[in-house]
């Protein structure tokens, strides 16, 4: 099994058949040398360095009814927000001050925050802070509006695909939502010129072994920027409230997969990750992951944002939580730096 994660290691396209082998391998010393790997490839790259970027999520409102999410349309029992400009302006100033340089405006498919509002924002916020890198996650959009939002300086965008198979997409998602039209906006905001991050939910519902090697051939192809991975948690809101949480297991090793697969990659030790144990911030580094993202949404917001159940957020203050990560990080061998993190391609 070992010669396959060297394969992965030296570029090699597995089949079908060696995916599902690797993935469904439950021998210890086997899965060990996975993360071990994983986490080489990843040193090799960006060394020890552990990158943080500001989380702002900036409204919870959305038009869309995704089954799985918490903050849908549909859902009465979401306590519903949005942050002002100055608000935001202002959780971006604390993170200037913590040594944030790359801020994330995370939210829902809100139609209040017109492209001219998100432009005003975008734009202030790089005038303001012009060694910082800004990255999007709003979801889809009109190829014209990520030109207009990436004209203003946005430099990254987060938009994780969530399954690469159609069939399984159509049982995640209503009619009006769809697989095709998801994968066009990863590639226009390629084309566009943003680092562009996608990903997908682990043990999410109907998943199987050969979902998941669609995802990971899909990744392989995209060849993305980022690549955000996390376990699926239910959310008591939804339809799928009493199904079973994906394992953290798999999780870490499609993350070791995928930090072979892709080397140059931007991991994140993803939110959900950390809720569904823990220590799933430090095992997620450990596997391969470089990235962390620190919440710097106004406290009274943070309790609101919920997508999935007891979503983990530590009720610190913004600069509490970085000395703790700094902290927990330092005894695992790697170190939070001030830098943004982009994408190298050495």
């Amino acid at each position: 099994m070992k010669d396959l994660i060297l394969k992965l290691e030296e570029n090699k396209n597995l089949t079908d058949y060696e995916f599902k082998k690797l993935i469904e391998c439950c021998d210890n010393e086997v899965v060990k040398f996975l993360h071990n790997r994983a986490r080489i490839v990843s040193q090799k790259v960006y060394g020890n360095k552990i990158y943080i970027r500001g989380l702002i999520e900036f409204t919870n409102y959305c038009k869309n009814d995704c089954y799985y999410c918490g903050i849908r349309k549909s859902n009465s029992n979401a306590s519903r927000y949005r942050l002002t400009k100055d608000q935001i302006l202002e959780c971006c100033d604390i993170g200037y001050q913590l040594g944030f340089r790359t801020f994330v405006l995370q939210g829902g498919e809100d139609g209040f925050f017109t492209d001219e509002k998100l432009v005003d924002i975008i734009s202030s916020i790089k005038s303001k802070y012009s060694d910082c890198a800004l990255t999007l996650s709003i979801g889809e959009k009109s190829r014209s509006s990520y030109q207009s939002f990436y004209d203003a300086g946005a430099d990254r965008f987060l938009l994780r695909h969530e399954t690469a198979d159609k069939t399984h997409y159509k049982k995640l998602h209503p009619d009006n939502l769809s697989l095709e039209n998801r994968m066009n906006c990863l590639y226009d905001l390629k084309d566009i010129g943003y680092q562009v991050g996608s990903g997908f939910m682990v043990g999410s519902p109907f998943q199987t072994v050969d979902t998941i090697i669609k995802d990971l051939k899909f990744l392989k192809e995209l060849n993305p920027q980022m690549v955000g991975i996390g376990p699926f948690i239910p959310h008591k809101d939804t339809k799928f409230c009493n199904e079973t949480s994906g394992s953290v297991e798999l999780t870490l090793k499609l993350l070791s997969i995928v930090r072979l697969m892709i080397p140059n990659a931007l991991i994140p030790a993803t939110t959900a990750l950390g809720t569904a144990d823990s220590n799933g911030r430090e095992k997620g580094v450990l596997a391969g992951a470089n990235v962390i993202m620190p919440n710097l949404s106004p406290m009274d917001v943070r309790s609101k944002y919920l997508l999935y159940n007891n979503k983990k957020y530590t009720g610190d203050e913004a600069s509490e939580s970085v000395n703790n990560l700094k902290i927990s990080m330092k005894k695992i061998g790697y170190d939070v730096v001030v830098d943004r993190g982009d994408y190298r391609t050495i």
